[in-house]
C-alpha cells in the first residue's frame, strides 16, 4: 500500500470495492491517518471519524447537505450525525469491505476541503 498525501487523495475518485479488496490493516490506518487533519479511528478500529463544533443548527444541515453531494458524486457514503443542534460528526467506512479502504480517506480529504462554518468560542475574561 502507498500512502497518498491529502492533495494526491484529493485528486482520486472512490471506485468500487464490493467483493474486491480487503480492509486496511490497523498501522495502514494509521500511516493514512497521517495525511489527514483532525481525523481518528474509532474505537473498533473499523471506521474513521472527524467532529466539528458548527456554528447553528443550519450550519450543520447546510454542511451535510455538501457532504451529501460530495458523496453521491463518489459513490461512496459516509454516516452523518448531529447532536445537540451543532455538534457533527461523520464517520467512514468501507461496508462491503467491512472495514477501511482507500475510498475512505479519499471522501475523508475532499470533506476536508469543503466549507464549514465554525462555532467561535468566545474565550472568558
Amino acid at each position: 500500500m502507498t500512502t497518498a498525501n491529502d492533495a494526491s487523495l484529493v485528486a482520486k475518485h472512490c471506485t468500487t470495492c464490493e467483493g474486491q479488496g480487503t480492509a486496511y490493516s490497523p498501522s495502514e490506518v494509521e500511516r493514512q491517518l497521517a495525511n489527514l487533519s483532525g481525523w481518528r479511528p474509532t474505537a473498533d478500529g473499523r471506521r474513521i471519524r472527524k467532529d466539528w463544533q458548527v456554528k447553528d443548527f443550519k450550519s450543520g444541515i447546510e454542511f451535510f447537505q455538501q457532504v451529501a453531494d460530495l458523496a453521491e458524486s463518489e459513490n461512496h457514503h459516509p454516516d452523518l450525525h448531529l447532536e445537540d443542534y451543532r455538534h457533527v460528526w461523520i464517520e467512514l467506512w468501507s461496508h462491503a469491505l467491512g472495514g477501511l479502504s482507500e475510498n475512505d480517506f479519499i471522501l475523508a480529504a475532499k470533506i476536508d476541503h469543503l466549507p464549514v462554518q465554525l462555532r467561535v468560542q468566545h474565550n472568558a475574561p
